[in-house]
């Protein structure tokens, strides 16, 4: 299985101080990439990196908000002067401030999961895009969510910032393709993180996302993770512009 190796790759992680995102920046460095751990707060970034270097892993510390384009600047110009180059991004980072009617949602917090879902996803993509085609080769992962497939009730703003990931994953794909330059998306259904605590807490939310599933369950992290390994490695050195759920069942 030499084609799932990561060695001698760069994968930025954005999001990766926890959840899914973490689990990912964990996984990749155990299969010999040096990892580049990204979230808003430094601290939070240096103990996941601190962490998987005391594990035998390579790991890098830097902080961004993924909403803020002068941060995303910093962010791939001290990627290119440290690293030289970066092989992976796996643009995982979001937010959900509101869970509410569509209908009762204000500008803020509309302005708020757009920043940082949709902006935020597309020009950290074009960032990374950028230094890959002078590379001449690389992998985009999004993290989309299976709620930019079939949306739930009160999750109208996220579930719309989530399809707009999606077709982010095709416009890339179908523009980058003749760069050696894959990009694909994953779209985690419920799974154990803080992000998603409030749903997974709540017994009556939560009933209602089980139903929907016919593995009668949420995912962990690490289930997420697969996927993930694929799609930055060699193996799926043909695959772009896919879509691929990980929901158990949720989207069938």
């Amino acid at each position: 299985m030499s084609d799932f190796n990561l060695d001698g790759k760069v994968a930025l992680v954005t999001g990766s101080s926890r959840g899914i995102g973490e689990a990912i920046a964990r996984e990749y460095a155990n299969r010999g990439a040096t990892v580049i751990v990204s979230s808003r707060k430094q601290d939070a970034c240096e103990a996941v990196a601190g962490s998987i270097a005391r594990a035998g892993g390579k790991a890098l510390a830097m902080p961004c908000h993924a909403g803020k384009l002068d941060e995303i600047d910093a962010l791939m110009a001290r990627i290119k002067e440290e690293c030289g180059k970066l092989d992976v991004l796996v643009n995982n980072a979001a937010t959900n401030p509101y869970f509410g009617p569509a209908i009762q949602a204000s500008e803020s917090v509309y302005d708020k999961t757009f920043e940082v879902n949709c902006k935020g996803f597309f020009f950290m993509a074009q960032g990374a895009a950028r230094l890959m085609v002078e590379q001449g080769s690389g992998s985009i992962i999004n993290v989309a969510s299976i709620e930019g497939i079939t949306p739930s009730p009160m999750m109208g703003i996220y579930s719309m910032t989530k399809a707009g990931v999606i077709m982010l994953t095709k416009v890339l794909a179908k523009e980058l393709g003749s760069s050696n330059i894959r990009c694909n998306c994953i779209c985690p259904g419920l799974t154990e993180t803080k992000f998603a605590s409030v749903l997974i807490d709540t017994p009556e939310i939560y009933e209602h996302y089980i139903a929907r599933a016919p593995m009668g369950r949420h995912a962990q992290p690490e289930e997420i993770v697969g996927a993930a390994v694929y799609f930055a490695s060699e193996a799926s050195s043909y695959t772009t512009g896919t879509v691929l759920p990980i929901d158990g069942g949720t989207a069938a």
